[in-house]
């Protein structure tokens, strides 16, 4: 009788172990996912792009409107092809003018803006929103920009560009649509992984029967159950 109250004890103590594993892992679990969704979110995350205008670095991810466009009149690493362009205020008219640089098989993107531009067509197009960085203009680039500027803009509006007011007319930047759209990047989201993998570990550590914790919580599950028998006992004399 002695024996089999004996094994009636054991398969006791297994079966409540492995129903805190089996916890301990599905608490584990929710966990990790919680925070691998965060972490996903985070990365993932739409990066408001800017007007042209308001940029203030290159890392600030940019758009503009394009009503007319020019030919190509330089070119970069022989990829990129610079073109001006001009945006035009709806409800002012006033127009700015400003430097683009395009992957070469995008142009037919432009072609109609381009086409009407230099009045190959007489319909106007829909205005087109490019969207990229900031990246510096090199001292090459303004001296061809300032050789082919008069080309393209109307004698009525010419303005006498040279090196020293280049920056006031025309920033020391250009617009770079050939750059991927970057993913928004933090320690947090490092953090988080670091954190998901730690979890993972716990896991399989406690699959494996290895998890102090879990055998902590055996540990007092048994002097629980040691004192409620003894108290049992106490009654019983």
């Amino acid at each position: 009788m002695k024996k089999v109250k004996s094994k009636n004890t054991k398969k006791t103590k297994n079966s409540f172990r492995f129903l805190i594993k089996m916890s301990m892992c599905l608490i584990y679990f929710v966990v990790a996912f919680i925070l691998a969704y965060c972490a996903f979110r985070l990365y993932t995350e739409e990066v408001k792009p800017i007007k042209w205008e308001n940029a203030s670095n290159t890392k600030d991810y940019t758009y503009v409107d394009i009503d007319k466009m020019s030919e190509k009149f330089a070119s970069i690493d022989n990829k990129k092809d610079i073109h001006f362009i001009i945006d035009e205020e709806e409800k002012t008219g006033l127009w700015h003018i400003y430097l683009l640089a395009i992957d070469k098989k995008d142009y037919k993107k432009y072609k109609k803006t381009i086409d009407y531009s230099y009045n190959r067509i007489d319909k106007k197009p829909k205005r087109v929103r490019v969207y990229g960085y900031p990246a510096a203009t090199s001292k090459q680039l303004k001296e061809l920009t300032i050789k082919n500027y008069k080309n393209f803009v109307s004698f009525e509006n010419e303005v006498e560009l040279t090196l020293e007011n280049f920056d006031i007319y025309l920033t020391n930047t250009y617009l770079d649509s050939t750059r991927e759209k970057q993913k928004n990047f933090n320690w947090i989201v490092v953090i988080l992984m670091i954190l998901d993998l730690i979890l993972l570990v716990l896991i399989i550590v406690t699959i494996l029967d290895k998890d102090k914790i879990v055998d902590e919580v055996d540990k007092l599950v048994e002097q629980e159950e040691k004192k409620r028998k003894q108290q049992k006992n106490k009654k019983r004399k």
